[in-house]
């Protein structure tokens, strides 16, 4: 008994390691290194690098990609805390976030079922999430977000939650089912090229295994 729980451990250690550490999948590239922030811009003493984890510090803000992309397919983790609020930018300006690019929402709602433009998962006040199959507070959901063309594609865990066109977005202020949104500029009007980015909006969340594969 002691010989496997002592294997079991072993086990366990070599799994998450190997899980921090086993670097992009074929075609990818490493946007986060795991130790620390080069290709990043942020305040400084914001956001910090442990346990090959991006997290963030208080009052950290957003946190950007130096680089700029347009056409991509996004591969990364993400742990929320109870509450957390936070969110995965991408095709946007860090001057401004607000208006000048899109966000797919990071957001702590465990077992919540009617699910709105603002959960997890959302392309955020523009689309609701067609399911929640995101894990437990504390543990790492992988979302993968597509980006090409006017066409954009986000799945946690392997399932499917959006599927947008952009084109379908004409009027600012207005979603296709009539709803109001935050854009003054219609979506299918907005720069299809920009830098990706993480909030911070005052809870703790965790970034890893970030990659990034760019598409013609």
């Amino acid at each position: 008994m002691k010989h496997t729980f002592v294997f079991l451990i072993t086990l366990f250690a070599f799994s998450t390691v190997t899980t921090l550490q086993a670097g992009p999948p074929k075609g990818f590239v490493a946007l986060f290194n795991g130790e620390n922030l080069d290709g990043w811009q942020a305040k400084k003493n914001g956001w910090a690098v442990e346990d090959g984890v991006l997290v963030r510090k208080p009052g950290s803000g957003y946190i950007w990609t130096k680089k700029s992309f347009g056409n991509f397919v996004l591969d990364l983790e993400v742990k929320v805390s109870s509450r957390c609020n936070s969110g995965i930018f991408f095709r946007t300006d860090p001057k401004n976030a607000v208006q000048g690019g899109f966000e797919i929402q990071v957001m702590d709602t465990t077992g919540k079922t009617k699910l709105g433009k603002h959960d997890h998962g959302a392309f955020y006040d523009a689309l609701a999430p067609s399911a929640n199959p995101a894990k437990p507070v504390g543990q790492w959901d992988r979302f993968i977000v597509t980006c090409k063309g006017p066409k954009i594609t986000v799945s946690i865990n392997g399932k499917q939650v959006v599927n947008a066109n952009l084109d379908d977005w004409t009027t600012g202020n207005k979603n296709p089912d009539g709803s109001r949104n935050k854009f003054k500029t219609a979506l299918k009007d907005l720069p299809r090229t920009g830098h990706i980015g993480f909030q911070d909006h005052g809870q703790n969340v965790w970034y890893r295994n970030v990659y990034l594969k760019k598409l013609d």
